[in-house]
């Protein structure tokens, strides 16, 4: 990590990344994939996961959905600097003192609270930081900790509510902010033979594939469908 960090303080020296400006239009929403701290010592994902940062406009702010975080009502991570969580166990010491210090989210609180309908109350955890899914890859993909985040949480497993919920969230990315929905497509570490790591468990292959087809399909209602 050290080395990645360096790397990335040489590319912003050289090129510092361009803000975003209205007339870049919409910022994409993305999925990052992604699993334990441990990936901090996986140098190949960190350079693209940062490259695939530099290569957007930098947001004014991110909103991050975490699969780590699922709670009803609807809620926010505090809008005002806090501690992260370190919702993790068996890990090197060291993960546990890393810190992702970003700014006041405050404007950003205020903008998901609009778009979200009336019966869709918002709840602010105010002693809520970021859990592992969302400081991990942002500490990696925007190390500076210079932008404004909030994690929203997950209030429910219905596939058709999480979309139109998402729908609500598009308006965001007109005004610079980037949404992402973070956490593995399949997560079953009781399942992996650590002998071979490589080979994955038959369901986990199987949905794995047929999640990745549908997104490249641009299939989202067979996405929502799914049980």
């Amino acid at each position: 990590f050290p080395t990645h960090l360096r790397r990335a303080a040489a590319a912003e020296g050289a090129h510092p990344h361009e803000a975003w400006t209205p007339e870049h239009g919409p910022l994409p929403s993305l999925y990052l994939s992604h699993g334990a701290p441990m990936l901090f010592e996986m140098s190949d994902w960190m350079s693209e996961l940062h490259a695939w940062a530099r290569s957007l406009p930098k947001p004014k702010a991110i909103l991050i959905v975490s699969a780590h975080w699922e709670s009803a009502p609807l809620s926010i991570s505090s809008s005002q600097p806090a501690e992260l969580v370190y919702d993790f166990g068996g890990f090197d010491p060291m993960y546990y003192r890393m810190r992702y210090d970003t700014p006041a989210a405050t404007a950003l609180a205020a903008q998901v609270a609009d778009v979200m309908p009336h019966a869709e109350p918002l709840h602010e955890h105010r002693s809520r930081g970021l859990d592992h899914g969302a400081w991990v890859p942002l500490k990696i993909m925007y190390p500076d900790a210079d932008i404004p985040v909030l994690q929203l949480s997950m209030p429910t497993h219905d596939p058709g509510r999480l979309v139109n919920l998402g729908g609500r969230l598009r308006a965001l990315r007109e005004t610079g902010v980037l949404v992402i929905g973070s956490g593995y497509m399949t997560h079953g570490l009781p399942y992996l033979d650590w002998a071979h790591p490589e080979r994955g468990p038959g369901w986990s292959t199987d949905f794995d594939l047929w999640a990745k087809d549908a997104l490249a399909r641009g299939d989202l209602d067979e996405l929502a469908g799914f049980r």
